[in-house]
Parts: C-alpha cells; sequence; structure tokens
C-alpha cells in the first residue's frame, strides 16, 4: 500500500511538470486563436510563425546571445574551476565564497546591478551588453558543476603524466578535459537554459534592437499571446529534447568505455 502511495505521488509530480507543456504544444495545432478550447487540427500558426518578422527576430537574438553567453561561460568557467582546485593563493576562500553571490541573489538585484556598471563605464544598452549579463550570471554555475567532477578526480594521475614528460597544456587538454567533459556538458546546458530562459536580467541591460524572445513573449502578455508564439515554444521543445538525448547518449557512452577498461 505504501509503494503504491508512493508512485502516485511520483505520477502526480509529473503530471503537475509536464501536463502545462503538453497543453501548450496541443494548443500550437488548435483552429482557434483563443487558447481557451481546442476546436480542431491545423498546422496553420506554424505558417504564421514563418511571416511573423519580430518574433523570428527575437529568437534569433535569444540563439546569438544564449550561444555566445554559453561557450564563454563555459570556457572561462572550466579554466577557472580548475585553477580554483588547483592552485592556492591569498584571498581564495574569499573568491569561492563570492562565486555563490550571483547564484543566490534575487535576479532583480543583479540586473540592476549590472546596469548601474553599464551606466557608471557608459555603454550603450544593446546585444553586447546583454551577452556580458549573461556570460556574468552564468559563470558560476559552471564552475560549480565543473568542480563537483573535479573533487572526484585523482590528483594522481597528473602527477604520473607530469613524471611521464607531459606538459601542463597536454595535461590540462589530453587528460584533464576528458575527465571533466561530464562536468562541462551539465554546465553547458545549465548555463544555456539559464541564458534562453532569462527575463529579469535582460530586461534591465537589453538595449534597442536586442529584444529576446523571452521579453517579447512578457510584452504579449497584456494584449494576449497568439498561437504562434506556442508553435515557435514546440520547435524549441523537440529541439532542446534532441539535445538532451544527445548528451544523455554521449554521457552513457563515456561512462561504458570507462567501466570496459
Amino acid at each position: 500500500m505504501k509503494k503504491i502511495g508512493e508512485n502516485l505521488y511520483l505520477v502526480l509530480i509529473f503530471v503537475f511538470l509536464f501536463l502545462p507543456i503538453l497543453v501548450l504544444i496541443l494548443f500550437s495545432f488548435n483552429t482557434s486563436s483563443l487558447n481557451i478550447v481546442f476546436e480542431g487540427f491545423t498546422l496553420h500558426w506554424y505558417y504564421d510563425l514563418f511571416q511573423n518578422s519580430t518574433l523570428l527576430e527575437s529568437l534569433f537574438n535569444t540563439l546569438i546571445v544564449a550561444g555566445v553567453s554559453t561557450v564563454v561561460s563555459t570556457v572561462i568557467g572550466t579554466i577557472s574551476a580548475y585553477g580554483l582546485y588547483k592552485y592556492s593563493f591569498k584571498g581564495k576562500n574569499i573568491v569561492n565564497e563570492l562565486l555563490y553571490i550571483p547564484v543566490v541573489i534575487p535576479e532583480i538585484v543583479l540586473g540592476i546591478s549590472l546596469l548601474s556598471v553599464y551606466t557608471l563605464l557608459q555603454l550603450e544598452l544593446g546585444l553586447f551588453t546583454l551577452i556580458l549579463a549573461h556570460i556574468c550570471f552564468c559563470i558560476p554555475f559552471v564552475i560549480i558543476s565543473v568542480r563537483s567532477v573535479l573533487e572526484g578526480i585523482d590528483s594522481h594521475i597528473s602527477e604520473a603524466a607530469s613524471d611521464l614528460g607531459a606538459s601542463r597544456f597536454q595535461i590540462f587538454t589530453k587528460i584533464i578535459i576528458p575527465m571533466l567533459m561530464p562536468g562541462i556538458l551539465s554546465g553547458a546546458q545549465l548555463a544555456l537554459t539559464l541564458s534562453l530562459d532569462d527575463v529579469v536580467i535582460s530586461y534591465f541591460t537589453a538595449g534597442p534592437g536586442a529584444n529576446t524572445l523571452p521579453l517579447q513573449v512578457y510584452s504579449m502578455i497584456k494584449t494576449g499571446i497568439t498561437p504562434d508564439v506556442n508553435a515557435l515554444i514546440t520547435i524549441m521543445l523537440c529541439f532542446v529534447f534532441v539535445l538532451l538525448m544527445f548528451s544523455t547518449v554521449v554521457q552513457l557512452r563515456r561512462l561504458k568505455k570507462e567501466a570496459s577498461l
């Protein structure tokens, strides 16, 4: 009886999490322009999506910002995590504590702070400032993800490679990076997700011509979200699902390869 209750509780949690997503996908095929009652099946909204230049431009900006910020924050975060783990220096504990500030503070505080810095530096708000903001709040998440993997790496492996004549660069690129790949991929996925759906920080740091998809959808709430937005989000969900499946397959293959050695 207890096991049945636990299974029922688990099913209810999944229904609560995924039912809104399924409803959104369903209404992207709805013949009605009102997201109230499903009246019939149509692909009309997918056609309208590619005629909506404003929505497509915001999607393009979102992909640019998310792509650049993910790559840059992953590179910086990986190198920073390794440096903080490998080397000791004055103020290391302070730096470790400061890394958690962007993670725990409200986004509105970080957004206003970045806006104040941009104003102080007299930077014109636009796509560049938006990318900088996203890199700023994504780096700590990558560092935390990579450091969790670093804690499980045997330090004697690097020492053995050094004794065999490998340089520091070779040790880092051919030994450390492959071993850190699960943490790097997890950090990159987290950075990509955070960048794609950010609203608050983007609201304060984006300027003219830098409207992202979350900001565009947010601005449509008062007038009503059109079904072509549902179609766009459905396409994005499919893309994210394929990306997650690919990442999972890569990690499973790596685990099988390590288990066979």
